[in-house]
């Protein structure tokens, strides 16, 4: 008879073989490595990939970063050729609200002098004259500039009659102010104005926004004449869809009382 094998022998064969053939875990390629080996290359590895990682992001981060600043010089840029548009070379300008400075940057190359540019922080990125604002007296003196430019800034305005004031007083005869401002022509420009405003409150007070009509009839109170004005694409700016427009207002001759 042939000899049979019990359960327990089996077993104790099986445990023979596994001890004197102990398995090795497998590489990725397929083939078998030592216990001590896998362990020692899994940190070099782990740290390979987080120094990868690491790098992608940087990079990332850096050219995200020189695109948000090409968006931004090139949207000042595209503005100051448009302000340029309206004044003589030569002019002298006070920019209002300057922020970053870029505007006041390029609209002095495009007319030949030098642009002043005064804020209420000391956000100016760009070379130019800066001046600190105090948010009620603009620093400089009577009667010196031949334009001054506002762009977004009077919906800002705690009091928007005391910067028109101090446009005014600043402009000389016969000067002008070009002003851009956010109108809340529709439900959406309505949403996307509160929206800027409660971004803003806390670091300029809550905003004013005006129609049209309203602006027509400040700037008449406050002594200007309005030349030109026009509607501008909402789309100037994708990340703030409003309606929006472009007033050139001049500087009359006939004493102010309000």
């Amino acid at each position: 008879m042939a000899e049979k094998i019990t359960r327990s022998q089996t077993g104790s064969i099986a445990t023979q073989f596994l001890s004197a053939q102990p398995l090795r875990p497998l590489r990725l390629s397929g083939e078998r490595s030592d216990t001590t080996v896998f362990a020692a290359e899994t940190p070099r590895t782990l740290r390979w990939r987080r120094e990868l990682i690491e790098a992608l992001l940087r990079g990332i981060k850096r050219r995200w970063a020189r695109e948000r600043r090409r968006r931004k010089v090139g949207r000042a840029y595209d503005m100051a050729q448009e302000i340029a548009r309206v004044l003589p070379r030569g002019s002298e300008v006070l920019d209002v609200g300057c922020g970053n400075g870029f505007i006041a940057h390029h609209l002095s190359g495009m007319l030949g002098t030098s642009v002043v540019g005064i804020d209420l922080g000391n956000s100016a990125e760009a070379a130019i004259d800066y001046r600190r604002y105090n948010g009620a007296h603009f620093p400089v003196v009577d009667e010196s500039f031949d334009a001054v430019l506002l762009c977004y800034v009077l919906h800002h305005a705690q009091d928007v009659s005391v910067v028109l004031d101090e446009m005014r007083r600043v402009l000389r005869d016969g000067g002008c102010a070009i002003i851009y401002e956010d109108i809340p022509g529709s439900w959406w420009d309505r949403g996307v104005c509160s929206w800027h405003n409660l971004l803003w409150k806390t670091r300029t007070g809550s905003c004013t926004f005006r129609d049209e009509s309203e602006w027509r009839a400040l700037f008449e109170t406050f002594g200007f004449e309005i030349v030109s004005e026009r509607r501008l694409s909402r789309w100037r700016n994708l990340t703030h869809p409003v309606r929006r427009r472009f007033y050139l207002l001049k500087k009359s001759k006939i004493s102010v009382s309000y």
